[in-house]
């Protein structure tokens, strides 16, 4: 993509940027059917798209591929926006566009999700871009659920389903030093080497201890139970209770 000046036989460095007023001036005219107006429209929002794909390139899709899809979800917007909103036309024509590009990229993923889950999803996905369409804003996952009668829970599963996979070695930072990438913030607390040799040592110091001290510890700290409910249940007194328990937890602690 870098240095690519040509993408699908329209030379980017030559793209033209209107101003707001223009922007606004020829969404009229396209509104009251005016088609030269609609296709200086197109034509004078590529750079927006162009802007918009660059989100996605390195993950190996063609630069042309996407930004013919971006070119749809721009005529999208043009056909849907309306023009009676206090809403300029790139706050909603970025949303349509980068709908228009995620939607071609989970089409084209090598992940595949059920059919159940892919049809809940374009719902979803249409039922966004409606509200959208409405409010000229962002719809919550409230209201997109409320627009479709379905449980909040649903629509979330669903758009979770078909998001774009992340590159463990997707760069998140970079600076000077060395690049932070996905898989460095990724950090599993549970099943680390500390925790594995912890586990290993915990369980060769109780294999070291007595039956009865090993059901004394289970019955007080895997069950809950007090020391007079085990007293009770080994049938020896509260004060033997206490003591064999703090004997074996002071052996515990000095053989780990």
């Amino acid at each position: 993509m870098q240095g690519k000046v040509e993408i699908c036989g329209v030379n980017t460095s030559k793209l033209k940027v209107l101003r707001n007023e223009e922007t606004m001036e020829l969404l009229r005219r396209t509104k009251e059917g005016d088609k030269e107006a609609r296709e200086k429209l197109i034509q004078g929002n590529l750079r927006l798209v162009l802007s918009v794909i660059q989100k996605f390139m390195g993950r190996g899709e063609n630069a042309d591929d996407l930004f013919q899809v971006g070119c749809v979800g721009l005529i999208k917007a043009i056909d849907n926006f309306d023009i009676t909103q206090p809403v300029r036309f790139s706050t909603y024509g970025v949303p349509m566009i980068i709908g228009e590009i995620r939607r071609y990229l989970r089409d084209n993923s090598a992940i595949r999700v059920s059919r159940s889950m892919r049809d809940t999803a374009y719902k979803v996905m249409q039922a966004r871009e409606k509200l959208m369409a409405q409010s000229q804003r962002e719809p919550t996952v409230e209201q997109i659920a409320a627009e479709l009668g379905i449980p909040r829970e649903e629509v979330v599963f669903a758009m979770d389903a078909i998001m774009d996979p992340v590159s463990l070695f997707e760069p998140v930072y970079s600076d000077s030093g060395d690049t932070v990438c996905v898989m460095d913030q990724v950090k599993d607390t549970k099943n680390t080497d500390e925790h594995w040799l912890e586990h290993i040592a915990l369980k060769d110091a109780l294999d070291r201890l007595g039956e009865r001290e090993k059901h004394i510890l289970a019955l007080r700290f895997y069950e809950g139970k007090t020391q007079m409910e085990v007293s009770a249940e080994v049938g020896i007194s509260q004060a033997q209770v206490s003591r064999l328990e703090k004997n074996a937890l002071k052996t515990i602690q000095k053989n780990i």
